[in-house]
């Protein structure tokens, strides 16, 4: 039998606590540098403008406009951290706009990797028909409704190919469907209009508890997927081959959250309900069977993670309500012990003790946590922010008091609360190049902020220690 832990106590001020009046601390790490230099400005530029040492970090658009025309970086136009410098300051905050309502749980949003569709995916209901839509985002008009078949409670993720032409969705069964997207009727009926394929990844006949599928992702060249199940495993499934390839037994309970660590393929991050992050080598799996290394800190089940993309660092979501960096780097090849809780609780249908709040892991590997948003009743996501407009320098997630909440990376400060829903927040997602969010609710609601808003002017960002705010909402930084 494994040896148990005790969990010890902490404040964790400086990592953005809810409620929290002490100073933020700045992230000590690599990480911290390489967000920097992705959305900070030249450093010339930086000298030129800068009329105080703190102002160095943060030059006015237009400082940086001056620079841009006396060509001060010599460069004679703005760099990729420029302009990243300018545009991550006007967060989408205004709004919002009501893209579309349902009388059904709203379970997942997303945009294409380009920006120019967006999938929304709501819950089985017995009174209507399942729905998947598509919006062309360049006009929000309906490309396509998929109308579902063969759910058990919800869909539990959706997910598009890389060229947009197929889309997968998984639930709570051993079977995962793929649809053509790119095909030309608007309504997708199964088995009339198109066919819906369905991909097996296990027979459940014999199992006493209904097999599902929290989790299912495209590979980067969209010759493959990868599913997070309930069975403690991560499944590969080989589209040309029509069959599931590999079968990791991954975690010693749920897997709710797996995803590429990037474009390669040869890594894998997983997250499931024994509170463990793990990391797969499949360049190394034959030979070993066993993960590249394992990184504990979460006090409770992760319910999602999302990679940066450079093969080193990760966040996840978890039910200990907190959200955690990770760097590969610091990965143990030990087992770790089992954790020993002292209380009883569900996060499905009970609040989290408050008692548990300040508690913090004695083997704590994270980087960072940042802490605010509630982790209660569905696998709540969370994600970077895009790295073309912020230059991956926020972090934000839904939440299941019904707002939107997003971090500063290096802070850890809270820099924008989006609140118009009246039910969790479930998903939301970060259009990759406009300042544009949506968020989707389980009041049926799926929502688009923006900014500045429609009809409205930029709200000023701060000047001489002074700020304005525009109608109570929540102003960019």
């Amino acid at each position: 039998m494994a040896r148990t832990k005790k969990v010890s106590s902490s404040t964790e001020g400086s990592r953005g606590k809810h409620g929290s009046d002490e100073r933020l601390s700045y992230l000590d790490h690599d990480v911290a540098q390489l967000t920097k230099l992705g959305s900070s400005p030249n450093a010339f530029i930086s000298r030129a403008a800068a009329q105080s040492r703190n102002s160095i970090l943060r030059v006015s658009p237009v400082k940086m406009l001056a620079c841009r025309e006396m060509n001060i970086s010599g460069k004679g136009r703005f760099s990729a951290a420029d302009n990243c410098h300018i545009s991550s300051r006007y967060l989408p905050v205004h709004g919002p706009r009501s893209i579309y309502r349902m009388n059904s749980r709203a379970y997942v949003s997303q945009f294409s990797s380009d920006g120019s569709l967006f999938v929304a995916a709501f819950q089985f209901r017995f009174e209507q028909e399942n729905l998947i839509r598509i919006y062309n985002v360049d006009n929000w008009k309906t490309k396509k409704d998929i109308m579902t078949k063969s759910l058990r409670w919800t869909i539990t993720d959706a997910s598009l190919s890389p060229d947009q032409q197929h889309l997968v969705y998984s639930s709570i069964s051993p079977v995962v469907h793929i649809v053509n997207v790119g095909s030309g009727p608007e309504e997708s009926h199964a088995n009339v209009t198109e066919i819906h394929e369905e991909l097996v990844f296990s027979n459940d006949n014999e199992r006493r508890h209904p097999f599902g599928i929290f989790s299912v992702k495209f590979s980067n060249d969209g010759r493959e997927l990868l599913a997070a199940c309930n069975d403690g495993s991560i499944y590969a499934y080989d589209l040309a081959k029509d069959k599931v390839t590999l079968r990791i037994p991954a975690h010693s309970s749920d897997v709710n959250a797996v995803c590429f660590a990037d474009e390669s393929g040869h890594l894998i991050y997983s997250g499931g309900d024994d509170n463990l992050c793990k990391i797969w080598d499949r360049r190394c799996f034959s030979a070993k069977g066993q993960a590249a290394g394992v990184l504990e800190g979460h006090l409770e089940g992760i319910t999602f993670i999302d990679s940066r993309g450079d093969g080193r660092y990760f966040i996840s979501n978890g039910k200990d309500q907190a959200i955690k960096l990770w760097d590969i780097r610091k990965m143990s090849s030990k087992i770790p012990s089992s954790m020993e809780r002292e209380f009883e609780w569900d996060y499905r249908w009970m609040e989290y003790p408050s008692r548990a709040r300040n508690l913090k892991h004695p083997n704590d590997l994270s980087v960072s946590t940042y802490k605010g948003h509630l982790v209660l009743r569905t696998l709540i996501r969370c994600y970077f922010s895009p790295v073309y407009s912020t230059g991956q320098k926020y972090i934000y997630t839904g939440s299941s008091d019904s707002s939107v909440y997003i971090y500063d990376l290096v802070s850890g400060e809270q820099v924008g609360r989006l609140d118009h829903h009246e039910d969790t927040v479930r998903d939301c997602n970060w259009h990759p190049y406009y300042p544009m969010l949506i968020s989707s609710s389980w009041d049926g609601t799926i929502a688009r902020w923006e900014f500045p808003g429609e009809h409205e002017n930029p709200v000023p960002v701060k000047m001489n220690g002074r700020s304005t705010r525009s109608r109570g909402r929540p102003r960019p930084i």
